[in-house]
C-alpha cells in the first residue's frame, strides 16, 4: 500500500479522546483507495515506523508532513514525500486531501453514530471496524463481505466481557493491528 500521512491527524481523535491513532489512505487515482488504521503509543519514530512497515510496501512513496516522527524511512526502504504544514494549517486538506479526508469522515462517524460515547480502550476497535466498512464500501458482493467479516470473526480470538469492558487489558490491546486484510 502506498499513500500519504499526516502526524496532525492524531489531533483530531486525541481531542475527543485522548489517545493517538495513526492513518494510512492509499492513493487511487484522484480518490481514495484501501486505509489502515492504529492507535499508536504517540507520534514518535518508534511508533510510527512499525506502522509504515506493517501497511506500507517497502519501495513505496509515503507522502507525510515534515513530523519528524517520519524520519528515517528511507533508510527502511520507502521514498517520502514531505509537505510542509507549518503556518499553513487552512491549507492541510488541500495538501494532504486523502488522509484529512479520512480523519473528518472517521471523526463524523465516531459522533454521529457513536454519539461522541467512544472509551479510549476501546478505539482500536471502532477504528477496526471503520476501516472494515470504509474498505468494502464499493463491493459488489455482498454475500463475500459477509464471507470476509465471517472470515475476520474465525480467525479473532474470542473475548471475555471483562476484557471487552476495560477491566483485564489484553497483551494485543495497546499494539493491535487494525484493518487488515
Amino acid at each position: 500500500m502506498s499513500g500519504e500521512a499526516c502526524a496532525d491527524t492524531r489531533e483530531l481523535v486525541q481531542q475527543s479522546l485522548g489517545s493517538d491513532p495513526d492513518l494510512r489512505a492509499e492513493a487511487d487515482g484522484p480518490g481514495i483507495g484501501r486505509i489502515r488504521m492504529r492507535v499508536i503509543e504517540d507520534a514518535s519514530a518508534a511508533s510510527l515506523h512499525p506502522f509504515v512497515q506493517d501497511c506500507v510496501e517497502p519501495g513505496s512513496t509515503v507522502h507525510t508532513n515534515a513530523w519528524q516522527g517520519y524520519s528515517g524511512l528511507d533508510k527502511k526502504g520507502y521514498q517520502r514525500e514531505i509537505t510542509v504544514l507549518r503556518g499553513r494549517r487552512k491549507e492541510a486538506s488541500r495538501l494532504l486531501p486523502r488522509v484529512h479526508r479520512i480523519a473528518g469522515l472517521l471523526k463524523r462517524w465516531l459522533l454521529g453514530t457513536h454519539q461522541g460515547a467512544v472509551a479510549p480502550q476501546h478505539l482500536s476497535y471502532y477504528l477496526d471496524e471503520y476501516t472494515f466498512r470504509f474498505n468494502r464500501r464499493k463491493s459488489k458482493s455482498r454475500g463475500k463481505l459477509f464471507f470476509r467479516l465471517m472470515q475476520q470473526a474465525a480467525s479473532t480470538s474470542p473475548k471475555t466481557y471483562d476484557t471487552l469492558v476495560g477491566r483485564v487489558k489484553s497483551p494485543q490491546q495497546a499494539a493491535q493491528q487494525v484493518g487488515v486484510g
